[in-house]
């Protein structure tokens, strides 16, 4: 009689254990049960909330499949937990007013003001990074339309001037154009593999007309000044909001910061970082990785033998976008200065 409700009892308790457990491992203590998202929120923000590991958000995100827009979340929105079984998810509980419109970005030519849905991170800090440099091989700048003239014969500065190109392939669209310049070669610092070259975007425009080979661009606008010999490539529109999410990267990730952009030379949080991940290598948009200081090398006094130090870990990021070699990343986190040649690998516990 009572072996069968020992059983029972051993069963409840052994789950009970297990639900206890996966909570503990997933939510992070003292998350609020409801949250309103405010203005200025990113989903970043909200997986720290929820979780210690916030890159594992997408585990325990629940897209609520009844409401509008189900992938995106609006200033105003109500979160909060729901309980599937033996799982605790966190899901939009109550939808609001902004999330009735969607605005679609083009960051080809401009990025639209943002009020509905929030960004993944903070989007002050990567929006020029989305549209005013690419990763391309040397051929495919070399190869590309040119810039021969300005109006009048002047180059000019500013949008609503316009420029002369020539060069094009026969098959060359009468589309709008990035204007480009050539920045950083980026070499891999452990194989010595040229990883890509860094186009700069400086402006773009549109083809108005066309005189034998030579194109009339109408510039939309231009960051710097464009010169005689900036390349032209074909805009890209590229949705910028709500195409990736906080996730964990494969686990054998293991590369480095090769080159901090934006012209400055101090890595801190919010600075944007290059890095000798691509595509090939398995990571994804989206991915959160941490980032360690590399180790000093020393001498050793007893043998005098050169040592290296272990490294320690001393940041997070988040990489935006990512190319076949390389991909762009964001600091979200830096317990110390960080220095190109620091080390990036999956991140194993939190802070």
């Amino acid at each position: 009689m009572f072996k069968p409700l020992l059983k029972t009892i051993s069963a409840l308790l052994i789950m009970l254990v297990c639900i206890s457990s996966a909570y503990a491992v997933q939510l992070k203590p003292g998350h609020p049960v409801e949250y309103v998202v405010k203005e200025g929120d990113t989903l970043w923000d909200l997986s720290q909330k929820y979780l210690s590991d916030a890159w594992l958000w997408p585990e325990i995100w629940q897209i609520n499949e009844q409401i509008e827009n189900p992938h995106l979340i609006y200033p105003g929105d109500v979160i909060g937990l729901v309980y599937t079984g033996s799982e605790v998810k966190v899901s939009v509980k109550k939808r609001s007013a902004a999330a009735k419109g969607v605005v679609k970005l083009t960051p080809s030519a401009r990025i639209s003001s943002l009020a509905s849905a929030i960004p993944p991170i903070p989007m002050t800090a990567i929006s020029s990074f989305m549209t005013s440099s690419r990763i391309v091989k040397s051929k495919q700048l070399k190869d590309a339309p040119y810039v021969v003239a300005g109006d009048d014969s002047r180059i000019l500065a500013g949008g609503g001037g316009k420029v002369y190109a020539r060069g094009f392939g026969k098959e060359d669209p009468e589309v709008g154009y990035g204007i480009f310049r050539k920045g950083q070669v980026f070499v891999d610092p452990d194989t010595s593999e040229i990883l890509g070259l860094e186009a700069r975007e400086v402006g773009a425009g549109s083809v108005s007309s066309w005189d034998g080979d030579v194109a009339t661009l109408k510039l939309s606008n231009a960051r710097e000044e464009v010169m005689i010999g900036d390349r032209l490539l074909t805009s890209e529109d590229r949705q910028v909001v709500a195409n990736f999410m906080p996730s964990a990267p494969p686990e054998d990730v293991y590369g480095r910061m090769i080159a901090v952009l934006g012209g400055v030379t101090q890595i801190g949080q919010y600075q944007v970082v290059v890095l000798n991940q691509g595509s090939r290598d398995g990571v994804e948009e989206g991915n959160v990785l941490a980032v360690y200081k590399t180790g000093e090398t020393i001498i050793d006094r007893m043998t005098r033998a050169k040592v290296r130090l272990p490294s320690e870990r001393a940041g997070l990021l988040m990489l935006f976008r990512v190319f076949d070699k390389v991909s762009y990343g964001l600091i979200l986190k830096a317990l110390r200065p960080l220095s190109v040649g620091d080390e990036v690998r999956s991140p194993e516990a939190a802070f």
